[in-house]
């Protein structure tokens, strides 16, 4: 883990409130599906985003940071990164990463741009056929808010042994599709978890509460996997 200097290569609003950038190393940075770095604002100052790209694009790294009025804490690094060409980043972090030795059943569940998390996860899986079937679902509150829904919905299409469940918390009154918290669609979709593997990325209090539900329907905390759970 060390300090390297990235070129600013894109960014780009998804939503009112989420960007993507769009960062290239000078030389690629070896890192696994679901780790994530710190963008360097200071000495003692490292802000922590999940690296979105999968694994196999390692010349690239590419952020989704949710940032308004009401997050000065991300405002402030979208601030920086409007400022210059260059920012410096600090990783890669974290021990939430892909568990790919012996393949399991895996449920991925994101809520907001913790969907970062799943999609770089996500797309290291699909480097080779799935041998064992991926739910991802994706919580937010909004239609709006689920930047990445049409590319999904296309991707389930095409890999007969993914299925992608978006869930609304305000849906509005055409959306077709699932609405409430993401964990319990989850909750309502399996009678046990016993067997899966599940990756969680979004609020830390929505992690808590997932984790407890989750193991009470069967899941072993072995096979559960956050970075939030370093912390609660």
């Amino acid at each position: 883990m060390s300090e390297f200097e990235c070129k600013i290569a894109q960014m780009e609003a998804l939503t009112p409130y989420v960007w993507r950038i769009l960062l290239e190393p000078q030389v690629p940075v070896a890192f696994k599906a679901g780790q994530y770095i710190r963008v360097v604002m200071g000495e003692t100052d490292k802000r922590p985003f999940s690296i979105a790209n999968g694994a196999q694009n390692n010349g690239l790294i590419e952020l989704h940071i949710g940032a308004s009025e009401h997050n000065p804490w991300a405002m402030q690094v979208i601030d920086r990164l409007k400022q210059g060409d260059n920012i410096c980043l600090d990783g890669p972090h974290g021990k939430a990463f892909l568990r790919s030795e012996q393949p399991k059943p895996t449920i991925l569940m994101a809520g907001g741009t913790g969907f970062s998390y799943t999609w770089s996860i996500l797309q290291t899986l699909l480097t080779s056929p799935l041998k064992e079937p991926v739910f991802l679902y994706w919580g937010t509150k909004t239609r709006e808010d689920m930047y990445a829904l049409e590319q999904l919905q296309v991707l389930a299409t095409q890999h007969a042994k993914l299925s992608f469940i978006p869930v609304l918390e305000m849906p509005d009154k055409d959306w077709p599709g699932r609405s409430g918290l993401v964990h319990q669609a989850i909750l309502d979709d399996f009678i046990s978890l016993e067997p899966y593997q599940v990756y969680v990325a979004g609020r830390f209090e929505m992690a808590g509460v997932a984790r407890d539900a989750f193991h009470q329907q069967g899941l072993l905390l072995s096979n559960l996997f956050g970075d939030a759970f370093e912390f609660i």
